[in-house]
């Protein structure tokens, strides 16, 4: 039995950080100090009421093996609650006139504490924008112009039009979080003393859990409710934190009651988001929810031509219709597919010809290494609705058949080569009008009628494992 308190705890410690992941560790248990240790009594010191219940929750059967193993088996634990005020300092800059007309406000000079640790002499906070996103890089096309418009609105006049809060919604990798950066970007080149940050969702709740654990919420808060624009990014992360949600619903409240610019970026329409507050959903719902869409066929070519361009790389025409005719489920997965395909080349020293890409995709895409026509996507869509080819070219407006129609038309406007008239002479004998509005149908419906969702959804299965 160790009557050292300071020794005793160091060897708790020991036995303890080897059971937990080192973040986890130096949050709860590298702050605790030892305090004394009275027979088998030992005493620790924690900042506060939160961190006391939260190790009790947690941790108590850790502490106590520990404990037993290092003291003894009658060993016990007592907490001692202090929190520690600290006095701020005040300091003053001075700037000349010319720095004050370009710098933004110090917020940190009101006396307000930033949790992302920008040290008191810093001029300005620190946006955590990534330059690279840039309006000029973000290709607009109909899967995004809605997004895309809003965005450039915003930046002109942030917090000043009805798209307040902007949501900007849609799968992964469909440019949410660049088109909600670059606005953040255009909004520090038209408004230089304006105050911009972007944090993502999971830093936000980290943040927010450190700040409860030091009794510093109101730093926190502050902070937040400090800001000009505010971008959040992945809000679906807050799912189910009931305290952190209820923090943002008053920064969300004060920013929003300021004329203040609030910018969210989640995986799913508001209406389909889980575990999040029915009163914040509301507030999504005050201003602009815009979808990004999966890039069609021409949107695709635009990426990788403008991401050639900037990248100096240099494909083929046949080669960037192959690629966008076979990558189509995000941004994301085009860009990463050029970049396989550049590296292959170099290093390999192998020519950027089609069989290299074939040969790529295979290996990154293994659904879609074939070409797909149009009489197999009409095959897919009649044997899914159970109809028969020639129902397609059938002079009949039953619903069911229509609307296999249209979807076939979209299918392949999107996944094929060929063109407009091309597919709607080959789908009941149309023009290109008819493709070009049933395409319009098609997406239409697919932002309102969840059940039509899910036939788009199963039919993507079906075509990628034809």
């Amino acid at each position: 039995m160790s009557t050292d308190y300071k020794k005793s705890w160091k060897s708790c410690l020991d036995i303890i950080r080897g059971e937990l992941p080192p973040k986890t560790f130096k949050t709860w248990f590298e702050p605790i100090v030892p305090i004394k240790l009275e027979g088998s009594v030992l005493t620790i010191q924690v900042g506060s009421n939160y961190v006391y219940e939260y190790l009790e929750e947690h941790f108590i059967d850790l502490l106590c093996n520990a404990l037993r193993l290092v003291i003894g088996r009658d060993a016990k634990l007592e907490y001692s609650v202090v929190v520690e005020k600290k006095l701020r300092k005040s300091e003053t800059t001075t700037l000349s006139s010319a720095s004050t007309a370009k710098a933004a406000p110090n917020i940190l000079d009101k006396g307000l504490k930033d949790p992302f640790n920008i040290a008191p002499e810093h001029l300005q906070i620190d946006s955590r924008l990534n330059s690279l996103y840039t309006m000029d890089s973000f290709v607009e096309g109909t899967c995004n112009r809605l997004a895309r418009s809003a965005g450039g609105a915003i930046a002109l006049n942030p917090g000043g039009t009805a798209f307040n809060p902007l949501l900007l919604y849609g799968g992964s990798g469909l440019g949410k979080t660049h088109l909600a950066q670059a606005i953040g970007l255009e909004v520090k080149k038209n408004f230089p003393t304006k105050t911009v940050i972007y944090v993502s969702a999971h830093i936000f709740q980290t943040q927010f859990t450190d700040s409860r654990l030091k009794n510093e919420v109101n730093d926190f808060l502050h902070f937040y409710q400090s800001m000009d624009v505010l971008i959040l990014d992945d809000i679906h992360d807050l799912a189910g934190k009931t305290a952190t949600q209820n923090t943002f619903f008053h920064i969300f409240n004060h920013l929003q009651h300021s004329g203040k610019q609030l910018i969210l970026t989640c995986d799913k329409a508001p209406a389909e988001l889980l575990g999040i507050e029915d009163r914040l959903l509301t507030r999504f719902k005050w201003g602009l929810s815009a979808e990004l869409k999966v890039p069609d066929f021409d949107t695709r070519k635009e990426i990788m031509l403008s991401k050639a361009r900037k990248d100096g790389m240099e494909f083929t025409p046949e080669v960037i219709d192959y690629i966008c005719r076979h990558v189509h489920n995000n941004v994301r997965e085009l860009e990463g597919t050029m970049i396989s395909l550049l590296a292959q080349s170099t290093f390999n020293k192998r020519d950027m010809s089609i069989d290299l890409v074939k040969e790529v995709l295979g290996k990154t895409l293994p659904l879609q290494h074939k070409e797909i026509t149009v009489g197999q996507i009409q095959s897919v869509v009649c044997d899914y609705f159970k109809l028969e080819p020639d129902d397609f070219h059938a002079k009949t407006r039953k619903r069911e058949i229509v609307q296999a129609r249209y979807l076939a038309m979209y299918f392949c406007k999107n996944y094929t080569k060929s063109s407009l008239a091309s597919i709607g002479s080959q789908i009941g004998n149309k023009d290109h009008a008819t493709v070009l509005y049933a395409c319009k149908v098609v997406e239409d419906l697919k932002d309102t009628d969840k059940k039509f969702k899910v036939h788009i959804e199963e039919l993507q299965k079906r075509l990628y494992a034809y």
